[in-house]
């Protein structure tokens, strides 16, 4: 564990709140103690950010932007280049910090780096294709066309699944546009926060630039409030549950700001009577099982035609009990631990609402007595319209349910507050392309 720190930079307690290069020097604030969820030890400790330092934030980002948005976009865009290419560098120590920090296996956590290299390079891209459209108009002699402006201030509230890439989705894509960054992590993983500020202050320390990236820290929502309820944030990005995520939008609304969501999923695979179980059930584990259940896209529900209703159940409990539970950073483990003691309370509370439902919990769903917030991923026969089935619990557990006929089970797939993610298991093409047009239900 040290090693990794050592290779990003991180000490014992690190500030949590950044004015670009600079971190703040204020230490009266509490600290956010950074827990191992595989092991319950303490990794590391980040500063909160004090109500002046996010005033200082907030100025100084206001400041540079008037600067950052007068550069070329080709030389903004080289600027995401140069941190693209600081991600490659420390994809490894990055990745392994991400698994510490969040529990996802190691494969995981580095895919996470992989992914904020991706969106650099996509957004380094889009730098040189930043288009307008020229249209003719109706008055003689007249020329009209569009032109895109930043926006000012991006504020980014991501959750603790996705503890860095979310952040480098809504960054890159914002400084290539002309927009600076202020971006607050999910406590639970304020030190990847600090990390990647950290490599994005390296990357663009002798280029002359402005700050355009600020990192702000808060363990309670009060700060976090007051980020949402700031009317200098000219769009707000938050990541994270359904329900917070309505109370989010209606606060930035009201103070008639701009925001994107990116909120829970209830996803659904659809296994037909023609579906190769030898695609089908690798496929179901991997999307129930990664990241332990803690992702917006998790398969949280398989509807299953009838007429294959007990093969499958009978092949998803032999795999599910091959399934290697332990330390993510080992190469054997398939799943590592939640992220806290209150996930695995309620991963227990949807088992127990499914049997007092009238369902079968077939297996899992039982905490394991080993340090760490360890519970084995559950697998349950349950109805779609049942209130537990409806509600996204953000853990390992699995819902089988039968149908009959194709426009039912597309039916229940849409059947769901949340939407987000759908797929068919099929080797008809007919009932592929059916679904396909049929799949109209995509966001929450």
């Amino acid at each position: 564990m040290k090693e990794i720190l050592d290779s990003l930079g991180l000490a014992a307690v690190n500030p949590g709140t950044w004015f670009g290069s600079e971190p703040s020097d204020d230490t009266s604030a509490a600290l956010i103690e950074s827990v191992n969820p595989t092991t319950g030890e303490v990794i590391a400790a980040v500063r909160n950010t004090t109500a002046a330092d996010y005033e200082r934030v907030i100025e100084m980002a206001q400041e540079s932007f008037r600067t950052w948005r007068s550069l070329p976009a080709p030389v903004r865009g080289n600027a995401v280049r140069l941190i693209g290419n600081a991600l490659r560098k420390h994809c490894e120590a990055l990745g392994s910090l991400v698994t510490l920090e969040n529990g996802k296996i190691k494969s995981e956590g580095i895919g996470e780096v992989q992914e904020m290299i991706d969106i650099a390079d996509f957004a380094v891209g889009q730098s040189r294709m930043l288009y307008g459209k020229t249209m003719h108009s109706e008055r003689p002699q007249h020329r009209m066309y569009e032109q895109w402006h930043p926006l000012g201030l991006v504020g980014t509230v991501t959750a603790f699944n996705f503890p860095v890439a979310v952040w480098s989705w809504n960054a890159c894509i914002a400084a290539i546009c002309g927009n600076v960054n202020i971006w607050k992590p999910s406590p639970k993983t304020a030190l990847c926060g600090v990390a990647v500020q950290k490599i994005v202050n390296e990357a663009l320390a002798d280029e002359g630039l402005p700050p355009v990236f600020f990192l702000i820290n808060d363990e309670s929502n009060e700060l976090a409030q007051t980020f949402v309820d700031d009317d200098r944030v000219n769009l707000l990005s938050f990541t994270g549950s359904c329900a917070v995520g309505k109370k989010v939008g209606a606060r930035v609304a009201s103070r008639m700001g701009k925001f994107l969501l990116e909120l829970g999923g209830n996803n659904a695979i659809i296994v037909d009577e023609h579906a190769n179980l030898d695609l089908a059930v690798p496929a179901i584990v991997f999307g129930s099982v990664g990241t332990a259940g803690q992702r917006c896209t998790t398969t949280r529900r398989v509807i299953v035609h009838r007429s294959r209703f007990a093969e499958l159940k009978e092949a998803l409990v032999n795999a599910y009990s091959q399934i290697r539970i332990g330390d993510p950073l080992d190469a054997n483990t398939l799943m590592g631990p939640v992220i806290d003691p209150s996930a695995i309370e309620k991963v227990e509370a949807a088992c127990a609402a499914v049997r007092e439902a009238g369902g079968e919990l077939l297996c899992g769903g039982e905490r394991l007595d080993r340090p760490g917030n360890f519970i084995t991923p559950a697998i349950a026969v349950v109805e779609n319209d049942w209130d537990i089935v409806q509600t996204e619990t953000f853990g390992p557990i699995l819902y089988l349910m039968q149908y009959d006929h194709l426009d039912d089970a597309i039916a229940m797939q849409n059947g769901v507050v949340q939407g987000l993610s759908s797929a068919i298991f099929t080797d008809n093409l007919q009932n592929e392309t059916y679904a396909k047009i049929r799949f109209l239900k995509s966001l929450p």
